[in-house]
């Protein structure tokens, strides 16, 4: 197999799994076998999210302690790219195909966060994102609402918003924007939008991460749009106990009853949600300059 045929067609031309019945999700029963298995069955719609990507992992190599890595480790395969970002001098880790995401896999990556920019352009950020946090208590279908909310003031500022399932308790909006503006223009806007709601209903939204501010909330997330912040991709697992993902849906899907943690590894519904079209086809496409 020709270098970067593993990009095209889903398959590892370099990399081997080792153990690959190990379970990284011991309570749901899924296997290392069986992560690849999903990122193979979802590569063409992942890819254009993750490829050339500043990552950080959340690692599981024993299916049971979970820990985050952003910089290399021992053994790591070249699969698996370094970068260095000239902004502070930290290294950064990327991969740009196929063989690079099994090599994820091989090491025990239960889930996959990336940038809101790409290596080639750190200092741009080509998405905005908010993340819906809600505290215990919170009902789903105010979620939902929440979620439909902040759909609307995106749009009404001029941009496409995208939602996913979090594969936790919330779901993720995320709105591509040309890669024009610095990151502090970005964090601006997603702060003033977050926070502008949080003032209209205070009894409903927050838009600090204070523990104490959220009882009874849904915290808006707009602090993943900086560069020392990162968002699980769409289509990656989670390390959660049943294997969910982080599913992109269409907004009919939302409103029609979805929630964030409905699409597990190997299910019928992830194999239903593969087999319609992709709600987020055309993604890049309608990417507009951030609003003033």
């Amino acid at each position: 197999m020709g270098k970067g045929e593993g990009a095209k067609t889903g398959k590892a031309a370099g990399v081997r799994l080792t153990h690959p019945e190990k379970p990284l999700w011991p309570e749901a029963g899924v296997s290392k076998q069986d992560l690849l298995d999903h990122y193979r069955a979802v590569w063409e719609r992942l890819k254009p999210f993750l490829l050339d990507r500043p990552l950080t992992l959340v690692r599981s190599p024993d299916g049971r302690k979970r820990f985050f890595q952003q910089h290399a480790w021992a053994g790591m395969p070249g699969a698996v790219r370094r970068s260095i970002d000239p902004a502070d001098g930290q290294e950064l880790l990327y991969v740009s195909d196929f063989d690079g995401l099994a090599a994820l896999v091989q090491f025990g990556t239960v889930e996959i966060h990336g940038w809101g920019s790409t290596v080639k352009r750190l200092d741009r950020p080509d998405q905005i994102t908010f993340d819906l946090d809600p505290d215990e208590g919170v009902g789903l279908d105010s979620v939902r609402a929440a979620t439909i909310e902040i759909r609307r003031m995106i749009e009404a500022r001029g941009l496409t918003p995208f939602v996913k399932t979090s594969g936790g308790k919330g779901f993720h909006i995320t709105a591509p924007i040309r890669p024009e503006a610095g990151w502090a223009d970005v964090e601006r806007f997603a702060s003033s939008l977050a926070h502008g709601l949080a003032e209209a209903a205070p009894d409903r939204f927050t838009a600090t991460s204070v523990k104490a501010e959220r009882k009874g909330r849904i915290f808006v997330d707009y602090l993943r749009n900086n560069p020392n912040a990162t968002t699980v991709l769409p289509w990656s697992s989670r390390a959660k106990p049943k294997a969910t993902v982080a599913v992109p849906i269409t907004w009919e899907a939302l409103e029609s009853g979805v929630g964030p943690a409905d699409f597990t590894i190997g299910s019928d519904k992830l194999g239903q949600a593969l087999a319609a079209p992709d709600p987020w086809a055309g993604f890049w496409e309608v990417a507009r300059p951030l609003p003033s």
